[in-house]
């Protein structure tokens, strides 16, 4: 694709909107939610283009009927809607988003990495194998809770075992609103299974570990192979990535489907919301505690472990809620906080200090 130039095609953009047929623009996620942000004179000027992948050199995006490659810009991910500044590139207005999956950036900074936004449907995708981890899907439900997304739970490779009912029994016990569906990815299983998604102008993410057949199902609902697949070691089920980028694909359907690599880590941040709604029997249960600072240990009154003790609340799980909370706090710390608290520390060892050698 040429850089910097617009790639024409038919216009659809004022096709009759009484055509039950949809519109290009609808055919790539476009809504009544972005139409309310601009007025018809903006759009003239700057007409509105679908990021569909994010390169290092630039971004790609579609409008009715142009593509368009444009400078890289770090607020901006896969499934964002742009109105495009054909004079000044840079200058290209991002709309608002409707929604947006977002994680901790890997490594020991504290950055942000922007996963995919405009998601309707995020399908957290597993394997009936060692891949399969009830900790690791509350990550992902909270994910999508906090961005207000559908969330299905996909199982993979059921074709693999005798009887996947329980992985699919373990998945659905997490939470009653998160659909489970088990599948072969590489049969007839996904556009039967998965049809009741796949509509047009809706934008479904896949998002899980390497090897568990994110691209395969993404190749099986293209009807072709758009997507690199391969497959996992023998010894602990872990597979490699083959999707590098982040890419919008489109379906025959008229749906969109974003192909994203394996995540090996996924640090959750500014998912207070999100971990309460996954966690909610624990949530309440803690509404009741004497004490509005309790940490469900030792305290008297503690209605959390008043829970445990009969039964309604499992101790894993209390585990797995502090993890997550403490994790989310810690990396929900502004680094202008953090970088507070550790100046007030160090005062507070250094007034120590002196204070001991004012003794002696």
């Amino acid at each position: 694709m040429a850089r910097d130039v617009f790639r024409t095609f038919p216009s659809t953009l004022h096709r009759n909107t009484l055509d039950r047929e949809p519109t290009a623009l609808q055919r790539l996620g476009w809504s009544a939610s972005f139409s309310s942000q601009i007025d018809i004179e903006v759009l003239a000027r700057m007409p509105p283009a679908r990021v569909v992948a994010v390169h290092r050199s630039g971004l790609e995006a579609r409008g009715d009927d142009f593509e368009v490659f444009l400078p890289p810009r770090p607020d901006v991910t896969v499934g964002d809607w742009l109105l495009v500044d054909r004079g000044r590139p840079m200058a290209s207005r991002l709309l608002e988003r409707k929604s947006v999956l977002a994680r901790r950036a890997p490594g020991t900074g504290r950055d942000v990495q922007l996963i995919g936004a405009n998601i309707d449907t995020l399908f957290v995708v597993t394997s009936c194998n060692q891949d399969f981890s009830v900790a690791r899907l509350e990550r992902y439900l909270a994910l999508a809770f906090e961005a207000k997304i559908e969330p299905v739970l996909l199982l993979t490779k059921a074709d693999l075992i005798a009887d996947p009912r329980a992985f699919a029994d373990a998945a659905a016990a997490i939470d009653p609103r998160a659909c489970v569906v088990a599948l072969d990815a590489r049969g007839p299983d996904p556009a039967q299974k998965l049809a009741p998604w796949l509509r047009p102008g809706r934008t479904l993410a896949f998002l899980g570990s390497s090897g568990v057949g994110k691209s395969t199902l993404v190749n099986a609902l293209c009807g072709e192979p758009v997507a690199a697949v391969s497959g996992v070691r023998e010894r602990d089920d872990t597979g490699r990535h083959t999707t590098t980028h982040r890419r919008l694909r489109f379906l025959a359907c008229g749906a969109a489907a974003l192909d994203t690599p394996g995540l090996r880590e996924l640090q959750l941040t500014s998912v207070d919301a999100g971990l309460a709604e996954v966690f909610a029997d624990i949530d309440e249960a803690a509404r009741h505690c004497r004490f509005s600072d309790c940490r469900h240990e030792t305290e008297p009154g503690c209605a959390v472990r008043a829970a445990i003790d009969a039964g309604q609340v499992d101790s894993a799980r209390l585990a797995r809620w502090r993890k997550l909370v403490a994790e989310e706090a810690f990396n929900s710390a502004s680094l202008a906080e953090r970088r507070r608290k550790d100046r007030e520390f160090g005062r507070v060892v250094r007034a120590v200090l002196r204070d001991k050698l004012s003794k002696r």
